[in-house]
Order: C-alpha cells, then structure tokens, then sequence
C-alpha cells in the first residue's frame, strides 16, 4: 500500500487542497491520502476560526465521493499535535512493506528544520512537496524529497476566510462546504 499523510488546520478546507490531493495521488499511484485536521497544531499562531469538530466535518464534506481520500481524527485530543506522533501513530497500522508520504507545501516544508524531531520525521516519510509562488527551499540530506511541480494554485484558506467575512462566497469552496459553512454561519458569514 501507498498511503500520504496529508495535514493542516483545513481552515477552511478548499479545492486547493483537493486538487493538491488528488494530483498527489495521481502522480504517485498513491492508494490513499489521509487528510489530517489538526486540533492544536504547534506552528500556527493563534486558534483556528473554526472549531476542531466542524474543520473535520467540512473535510469529509469536501472529499465525500473519492474513495481514495480518509479523513482522519487521529490528531484529536488535547496537546499540541506533533507531525512524528502522527506518523508513528498511522506507521503502526501499516504493514513493513507499506509505503508512508507526508504530502506538504513548500512554505511548511521550507521549515522542516524547525520542526519537533524532525530528523525522525525525515527518516520515517518520504515528502511529496506542493510548490507555491513564491517560496523555495533546500532539501536537508536526511529528507527524501518528490516535488510536485504541476499546480499552479492561488487558493489559501485566509484569502476564503477574507471574503467569507465581506460577506461573498469564494471560489475554490465545494458547494458541501459552502452550505455547511453558511448553514453554521462559520467565519463570519451573515447570509
């Protein structure tokens, strides 16, 4: 099996994601990409705009309908959610002969060096690192690296939050996200 581990806070989850999903997994012939909310993650400042429970609900909204897409609650709980638990955590239920990728952006991945017990993380995953505009970066010797270079995405989760607040629906939203989001009234929405 061929499985990547796909974290972030998904706040919100949009087709930016998606698409960096499935190209993934297209690319790679990757069985499975489990998308990860993360609870409490340790290099973002601040809290999430929207709670832990409806950034997992919004991600199985978004990758309902794709059978290679497991969106995962394994980073639920208190604490700080390291990305070498998860990778151990989601290692144990794999057999030897399994294959294990970390699917990241390039902006997080020019930061791995900062990361808590990065050397192990680099030496339990293979990366599959998402360009982005405007951000490079080195790949330390201790990491194996895969680029995906063929998406050219100018989405991001801050920019949907922006609009969602001036009260307009983004582009880049699955029409799930959209409702639940406005159902809820999430991020500011006052339709």
């Amino acid at each position: 099996m061929r499985l990547a581990i796909f974290g972030g806070t998904f706040d919100p989850i949009h087709g930016g994601h998606l698409a960096v999903a499935s190209q993934a997994a297209a690319e790679l012939r990757l069985d499975r990409v489990w998308i990860v909310p993360a609870a409490h993650p340790p290099h973002k400042s601040g809290a999430t705009r929207a709670g832990y429970e409806d950034r997992v609900r919004l991600a199985e909204l978004a990758c309902a309908g794709d059978e290679r897409f497991f969106v995962s609650r394994i980073e639920q709980g208190g604490g700080c959610n390291y990305s070498i638990d998860t990778i151990e955590k989601v290692r144990a239920t794999l057999a030897p002969s399994d294959e294990l990728y970390f699917l990241i952006g390039a902006d997080a991945f020019a930061e791995i060096r900062s990361w808590h017990r990065w050397r192990d993380v680099a030496r339990k995953v293979r990366f599959l690192v998402v360009s982005r505009p405007g951000h490079r970066y080195d790949v330390p010797p201790e990491a194996r690296v895969d680029r995906i270079d063929s998406l050219d995405l100018d989405i991001s989760s801050s920019e949907i939050r922006r609009t969602l607040a001036e009260a307009v629906r983004p582009d880049g939203l699955p029409d799930t996200v959209w409702e639940y989001i406005a159902e809820r009234r999430l991020y500011g929405v006052r339709f």
